[in-house]
């Protein structure tokens, strides 16, 4: 048995890994305009660059989403960072758009490894903290990531690749420290069958899935649209042209959720379901009032409340489903939860990135923005149905 110390530091090295892959992430988002100038394409190939990402992600997850249960956590954990490491340098070496699609895709990949597993081995770790940890961590990564290259892109020399080389640093003492940590599952067979693309949701979180899926969609489309097009959206709107704009709106829609999903981390899961449907809605609304009054401070108002209904509605839904699995059956179930999040997270904003082409940006915001109104608005309706029916039932039994 692990002493107190033992499991505290396995927890910290767990939760800062994890942080360190989801800023890795947002990282490219404030230079995706710097890449634009100097390598000349479309917004549509912009969202093309964001959307093999998140693909390359959702392939792994589908594939060696569930590998550590059956191998063990340390070496997948492991394959995750080599693999990171390699991204890395693909987009320090960047001389044109194969190179950044190389490395998107190479890095969705490795994300999509490394969510599954340490959310998993955050879970075997602490129940209790773990579904805390694995709603906090990205939010906190991905606001680290973009406002970290953004301050690093407008202050600091070689703007395209010292995040990268520090991004590198940190993961390669991470791969030298994970072998002290304690394995905390055994190996199993089945390794080479899990490898077959699926999604494994055991039947006993089914229900809670289905009720928390229509608000977890909505958070994920938005913070999707809000890391591949929200820089361009502020440029367009308000004619803004600062490095630190995108980085900042990240960062306020990432901690704002991560604010929001520590505050909310002992109430039930369905009453923050709702409260994340409601925010979300609000948030977006602004959001559409801030592109069409060409306002600054709207637009980071409308983030705030934005990115609370994305945390809200992120925790109400992992919290909803998570803890219902058995030990075995955690990086399976958590691939599954990711891989609904990341098409969400993907589909939308590339369909969105293509559609600017035809009706410029603005316009498509307006109709992306109203659809997520509509989602969440009916995602709260339903909730409240499902209430209702509950107390009928309670009532008459």
């Amino acid at each position: 048995m692990s002493s107190p110390t033992s499991h505290r530091c396995s927890l910290g090295f767990l939760a800062f890994t994890l942080l360190t892959f989801l800023a890795a992430s947002s990282a490219p988002t404030p230079l995706y305009h710097v890449y634009q100038e100097g390598l000349h394409f479309s917004a549509g190939m912009l969202t093309l660059i964001f959307g093999v990402y998140a693909l390359s992600l959702l392939t792994a997850l589908l594939t060696v989403g569930s590998l550590s249960d059956h191998l063990g956590r340390k070496p997948v954990i492991f394959a995750a960072l080599v693999l990171e490491m390699l991204a890395m340098l693909l987009f320090i070496n960047e001389d044109s758009v194969a190179w950044l699609i190389a490395a998107r895709t190479v890095q969705g990949f490795a994300t999509g490894m490394a969510t599954a597993v340490l959310g998993a081995a955050l879970l075997d770790t602490d129940r209790q903290q773990g579904p805390l940890i694995n709603s906090v961590a990205p939010l906190l990564g991905m606001a680290c990531g973009a406002m970290g290259c953004s301050l690093l892109v407008e202050f600091a020399p070689f703007p395209t690749t010292l995040i990268y080389w520090t991004l590198l640093s940190l993961m390669l003492l991470q791969a030298l420290y994970l072998w002290r940590l304690p394995e905390t599952v055994s190996r199993i067979p089945g390794a080479l069958a899990s490898l077959w693309p699926t999604l494994h949701v055991p039947h006993q979180a089914r229900r809670a899935l289905w009720i928390a899926l229509p608000v977890d969609v909505a958070v994920w489309a938005m913070g999707g649209f809000y890391l591949s097009l929200a820089p361009s959206l502020v440029r367009a709107a308000t004619g803004s042209t600062s490095n630190l704009i995108g980085g900042g709106l990240v960062a306020v829609l990432t901690l704002s959720g991560a604010v929001m999903i520590f505050s909310l981390r002992n109430r039930p899961a369905d009453k923050t379901l709702r409260l994340g449907a409601v925010l979300l809605a609000v948030g977006v609304g602004l959001i559409l009032s801030a592109v069409h009054a060409a306002s600054l401070p709207l637009f980071f108002i409308a983030t705030l409340v934005a990115g609370g209904g994305f945390g809200a509605g992120f925790l109400g839904a992992l919290r909803s489903v998570v803890p219902l699995a058995l030990s075995h059956e955690r990086a399976g179930l958590m691939s599954a939860f990711y891989v609904l999040s990341y098409l969400a997270f993907c589909v939308p904003s590339l369909l969105a990135g293509n559609l600017t082409r035809t009706f410029g940006l603005i316009a498509t915001t307006d109709a992306y923005g109203v659809s997520l109104i509509v989602l969440a608005l009916s995602a709260r309706v339903a909730l409240l149905l499902q209430d209702c029916a509950r107390a009928r039932a309670t009532s008459n039994p």
